[in-house]
């Protein structure tokens, strides 16, 4: 599409759809003609006229296996009036289901696909994931079945994976051990498939931020919005001066709430939030003293 008036060099350009051109408005040049309109052909006066008239479809949807793109056979057993329909046409409809099914997972593939999908949902629900989420994920799976990554190995270890990579990337961080108990599948076995898939695909991964974990943390344990801003405060510092690396985000998450709560005057023990981040108290009590230390925190021993 032309964009400038290749005459005066104006770009204040004006479409005339129904002689199909495209006029200079500066001097009057014709810029193009015969210009094809690409929007619809019908008119509407209110959004219910437009989704009536509207020819589009569902959008594509990576959670199903056949991305929602075919014809499904409703389980109402009514006509169009929505009348009841006779037995006779129900023992009908319901063969034609049960081997439309068949027909719609014929390839191992569409059999991995299914069984996987589910899987993910189900996580994913447990892990109070939103849509977004879900659908990245279930398009990283489909990466992995198309160059193979998934030969060999467990379904319900894939899905894990997948799921710890895309809430990561997003900003969403779940720990390996929460996945790992909803998953029913071994910490250590989550964690290898992870690193294979991220190496074969290339995936750039950005390092957990520790505060990511801080709403979650002051949620569960009922703690004040100033609980929360004085952790993320203090996590930030940590971050500037290099204190979090190589240690466990959901660590050092904790041990700022930890000095937070008492700062702000809502003192929680040690082992409360232990038992809500899912750490040891020793690892919250070492975190405590970096953290102190490092950042030169004047605050009575906890």
């Amino acid at each position: 599409m032309v964009d400038k008036c290749p005459d005066c060099k104006s770009d204040k350009l004006v479409k005339d759809y129904e002689k199909g051109e495209i006029m200079c408005k500066n001097c009057g040049l014709i810029v193009a003609d015969n210009v094809v309109d690409t929007g619809p052909e019908w008119r509407a006066f209110d959004s219910e006229q437009r989704d009536k008239r509207a020819r589009g479809g569902a959008p594509i949807k990576y959670m199903r296996p056949n991305k929602g793109l075919v014809t499904e056979i409703d389980q109402y057993n009514r006509d169009i009036r929505g009348a009841k329909i006779s037995s006779k046409k129900q023992a009908q409809l319901y063969r034609m289901r049960k081997w439309h099914k068949r027909a719609s997972i014929a390839s191992s593939m569409e059999r991995n696909l299914s069984i996987a999908l589910s899987e993910l949902d189900r996580v994913a629900s447990y892990l109070g994931l939103p849509d977004a989420v879900r659908e990245s994920a279930a398009l990283l799976y489909r990466k992995c079945i198309e160059k193979g990554l998934i030969r060999g190995r467990l379904i319900e270890s894939v899905v894990a994976a997948v799921l710890y990579a895309i809430c990561r990337e997003t900003g969403k961080p779940r720990t390996l051990d929460e996945i790992a108990d909803l998953a029913g599948i071994e910490k250590k076995e989550i964690g290898r498939t992870y690193r294979f898939i991220s190496h074969e695909l290339g995936l750039r991964v950005p390092l957990t931020d520790p505060s990511q974990y801080v709403p979650r943390l002051t949620a569960a344990l009922k703690l004040s919005g100033q609980v929360q801003e004085k952790a993320i405060e203090l996590l930030k510092k940590a971050v500037s001066k290099g204190l979090v690396s190589g240690r466990g985000p959901t660590g050092v998450a904790a041990a700022a709430v930890y000095i937070a709560s008492a700062l702000a005057g809502e003192r929680k023990t040690q082992k409360e939030i232990a038992d809500a981040a899912g750490v040891t108290e020793v690892t919250i009590r070492n975190r405590y003293r970096e953290l102190k230390r490092e950042l030169g925190l004047k605050i009575a021993d906890l």
